[in-house]
């Protein structure tokens, strides 16, 4: 029996994770990028209630001073919670999981917000395995100290800043025959190239993307033009028909997988606390495999030729198709005329 499960959202909701903390006896580490949920925030109430020892880290406000916590983090303290913001050491922290009663682990793509329990497509892997739920519990008990973590170099887990890149990239480079990846961004030039590569050596490539107008308005060229490159090269790329993708996960001749919070971007990897695993276990590949084959049957190709774009801007866009032209920093340009 495997010591890992899949978990996927939306079809299977937030009853997992209210299940795995109405279980817990001793403890629940969390760590989160964005905690809401009212459901699951009563629920980890509840178990400092009943003595759990609770402990939840949440990212801090960002840079621009948006705080995706405010909220949850009154309501938490209000209760009591042992409460941390993530450690400074990262831009952000973007890692999503628990650890229960320091026995079982949870790696997950998605945030505990409403909208990603019930309306995008994403991922959770449970795992009992013993090496794992310790390395993870380690980099909680480190990132709570504000320590220095240095992963297990045998590890499953794969980490950012430390090893994400090189982890991923030997991922692909190691896939012969067929690759299928869901992620928000294709944006990383290493990883871009690793692709490219395969694709080169006759391995098939199918990848999910979010349409264009889902970028950020900063991040519209490289993202757009990371797609185009792939497309140019003969890389299918598609976008789902009824559900929002949020999940980031890579699955290698169907054998191999991974699911994790990483996206193929450089600030992922360079500059953010991040957490995926990597996996070999038969039925849990095989049950993503069946989820990757039923959202490819129910996508449609993405149209990345300039008319298809605007034309995605325009009737789903915020603002439409000006956004796709270059910002021009008015006040350097009246510099340069006096």
């Amino acid at each position: 029996m495997s010591d890992r499960n899949l978990i996927v959202l939306p079809d299977e909701t937030a009853k997992p994770f209210l299940d795995a903390i109405n279980a817990a006896k001793k403890s629940l580490d969390i760590k989160m990028f964005v905690f809401s949920d009212p459901a699951l925030i009563e629920t980890v109430i509840a178990a400092q209630q009943r003595g759990v020892k609770v402990r939840v880290m949440l990212n801090a406000a960002r840079r621009n001073g948006e705080d995706d916590n405010e909220q949850s983090r009154k309501i938490l303290e209000h209760a009591d919670i042992e409460l941390k913001d993530s450690n400074p050491a990262f831009g952000i922290t973007h890692e999503k999981s628990m650890v229960v009663d320091e026995s079982s682990a949870f790696v997950k793509s998605l945030n505990w917000t409403t909208k990603n329990l019930t309306e995008t497509r994403d991922y959770a892997i449970c795992t009992t395995h013993r090496h794992g739920v310790h390395e993870i519990i380690t980099c909680f008990e480190a990132d709570w100290n504000r320590e220095k973590f240095i992963p297990s170099e045998s590890s499953h887990l794969i980490w950012c800043p430390v090893n994400g890149r090189d982890r991923i990239a030997q991922f692909i480079d190691d896939a012969k025959h067929t690759l299928f990846i869901q992620n928000e961004r294709y944006q990383d030039m290493v990883i871009l190239e690793r692709l490219i590569r395969a694709r080169s050596r006759g391995v098939k490539i199918h990848l999910m993307a979010r349409p264009p107008h889902c970028l950020k308005k900063q991040k519209i060229f490289e993202g757009v033009g990371g797609l185009r490159i792939m497309d140019d090269v003969g890389i299918k790329i598609h976008k789902l028909k009824h559900l929002k993708l949020h999940g980031k996960m890579m699955i290698a001749d169907g054998l191999r997988a991974i699911v994790g919070s990483i996206n193929l971007a450089p600030g992922s990897f360079d500059d953010r606390r991040e957490l995926a695993i990597e996996f070999f276990d038969d039925d849990v590949v095989e049950r993503l495999q069946k989820i990757a084959r039923h959202d490819w049957d129910n996508s449609h190709p993405l149209d990345l030729c300039d008319a298809g774009i605007f034309e995605d801007f325009e009737e789903r866009g915020d603002g439409g198709s000006e956004l796709l032209i270059f910002h021009v920093d008015h006040e350097h340009a009246k510099k340069h005329k006096k």
